[in-house]
């Protein structure tokens, strides 16, 4: 006998109290996210009204970021997460409140409600809204959020005033790519697309991968892999690919993303043919020589694999060399392979990412902003200049956040409730090089 049959009547009814446990913590949970919900958007309201008060022509988006940003640094949280998740509280409570009550009193959970809110998120009338919310809430009740989630599409389809083809056009001027950075060197590139390209392109990859792994691409008499042997007269027996599934068609992805030209949408040009990536990696040198294992680097974000940072500097045609204090792993000077006093770079390998608390946004794509104004006097010199990423830039100029540039190219953000925020430059405990592709340097 297996599983539970074996068990006693004393296990049975711990496991009993164990699940009424977890189903009272996990209606607890979904309670009070429906509490903080209603928090962020009362913050959310509150900026608003400020900004309403104060005519700002701006419809409230600069006090809104500073009221994201007063929250995210005091829960050490990126503010741009802050204010994503204030205006899908707003969106929440203000659009859906019958759903928002039926989570806050515990009948529903927050899946629940994320599913019904993304279904019917495109209805205008707030009396369709109620109506929808009414029906789909008894049978999320008793449903998991999966199946709410099909539920709920089909009963917003009622509700919708306008045609699917009319939505669709609206929905794909939202298209985009995103890429989140994972644990042990790897990364993840997300497609948001039209669903027909999006499964398209998934099954075209899914069948060459299916090919690959069998074999049944290979022409007649043809053989790959090590175990190809034999007599070139006979059809030898074809090897299989030894990868699995998932990564051969994940190999497939990237290969073509990575070699292939977007003949479908280039110019006459071929201008989008020839862009080139450009990639920053920071390798310890002692990892560089083999005797130590310290990660490399990619753009400052995520660690990467030693061969594959080994490979990028045997191919980058020039370096940057930046040389940091021993103990504390400050930059203490940056040059070129050629030494070279190019103060963008010292800041670019100094910063590494924008200086507002919390702000991943890398230098090489942030502002390199005078802290003192240089209308004001304010020196062009790694003392008094810092990345900035653009959003935080109109940030400090345009909302009370104030910054002050303290020795070491250490900051220290004031926020409008008088809170202290000390942001410091990350630490480089190493002899580093960074890529830098616009100068080819002579073999050697």
């Amino acid at each position: 006998m297996t599983a539970l049959v074996d068990a006693t009547i004393e296990q049975v009814d711990a496991l009993g109290a164990l699940t009424g446990m977890l189903v009272d913590v996990d209606r607890t949970i979904g309670q009070l996210q429906a509490v903080r919900d209603g928090v962020l958007a009362t913050a959310s309201r509150l900026a608003l009204q400020v900004a309403d008060e104060a005519g700002h022509e701006d419809f409230g988006d600069l006090s809104i970021r500073a009221v994201a940003a007063e929250l995210g640094s005091a829960l050490r949280v990126s503010d741009r997460t802050v204010q994503r998740r204030m205006a899908e509280a707003s969106f929440l409570v203000e659009r859906f409140p019958r759903v928002w009550q039926a989570q806050g009193a515990g009948r529903i959970g927050a899946g629940h409600a994320r599913a019904i809110v993304e279904a019917g998120e495109h209805l205008d009338d707030a009396a369709d809204r109620d109506a929808y919310s009414e029906q789909i809430i008894g049978f999320a009740e008793t449903e998991s959020p999966n199946r709410v989630g099909r539920m709920a599409r089909r009963v917003a389809e009622r509700f919708q005033p306008r045609g699917l083809d009319d939505r669709h056009k609206d929905a794909r001027t939202k298209r985009r790519i995103r890429v989140n950075d994972r644990p042990d060197g790897m990364a993840e590139l997300g497609v948001y697309g039209p669903a027909a390209l999006i499964h398209g392109a998934y099954d075209r990859i899914t069948a060459m991968g299916r090919a690959l792994q069998t074999g049944s691409c290979m022409p007649t008499g043809a053989s790959f892999g090590p175990a190809a042997t034999g007599d070139s007269a006979t059809e030898p027996d074809v090897v299989p690919d030894a990868r699995t599934f998932d990564e051969i068609r994940c190999d497939l992805a990237l290969d073509m993303l990575l070699t292939g030209a977007p003949a479908g949408h280039d110019t006459p040009e071929g201008l989008l043919a020839a862009i080139t990536a450009a990639v920053s990696v920071t390798v310890p040198v002692l990892s560089l020589a083999g005797v130590d294992s310290t990660p490399a680097e990619l753009n400052g974000r995520c660690p990467i694999d030693a061969a594959t940072a080994k490979a990028l500097v045997g191919a980058a045609s020039g370096w940057d060399r930046v040389l940091t204090h021993p103990v504390t792993g400050g930059v203490l000077a940056v040059d070129r392979y050629r030494p070279s006093a190019d103060l963008k770079r010292h800041l670019q390998a100094r910063d590494q990412r924008c200086r507002f608390p919390g702000c991943g946004m890398p230098a090489r794509d942030s502002d390199l902003d005078h802290t003192i104004d240089h209308a004001s006097g304010g020196e062009t010199t790694d003392a008094n200049l810092g990345a900035l990423c653009r959003r935080h830039h109109v940030l400090k100029h345009h909302t009370p956040w104030h910054v002050e540039h303290l020795d070491g190219g250490v900051y220290s953000w004031t926020s409008p409730t008088g809170q202290i925020y000390i942001d410091r430059p990350p630490p480089v405990n190493t002899v580093t090089f960074t890529e830098a592709p616009d100068e080819p340097e002579p073999p050697f």
